[in-house]
């Protein structure tokens, strides 16, 4: 049960919060673009079986490899890609906690 909670706590409450707190002028706008750094879960649909409650994501799937994983680490250098940068690293945050608590 924690393990749901942290793994979806980050997930969903995460970016509501840094939305709130870090973006008052855009914060509705910045957080759906935070909760959709979650679509990087269709990678899921490339494995057999698509779920299970006891795999790590990390380095399984395309879009959760290590390589992935350092581009996504690059992109809020740059302006135009921070956000979508946050999300994704935010995403990966909320993967790794899962896998600590497997």
């Amino acid at each position: 049960m924690i393990r749901f909670i942290v793994h979806y706590g980050i997930h969903f409450l995460v970016p509501i919060i840094i939305g709130l707190v870090f973006f008052k002028d855009n914060r509705i706008k910045i957080i759906l673009i935070l909760l959709a750094g979650m679509l990087i879960d269709v990678d899921h649909v490339l494995a057999e079986p698509i779920f299970d409650p006891n795999r790590c994501s990390i380095n399984f799937h395309p879009l959760h490899s290590y390589w992935a994983i350092m581009l996504y680490c690059i992109l809020p250098f740059f302006k135009k890609t921070r956000i979508i940068g946050l999300a994704l690293i935010i995403h990966i945050i909320a993967d790794m906690a899962d896998c600590l608590l497997l």
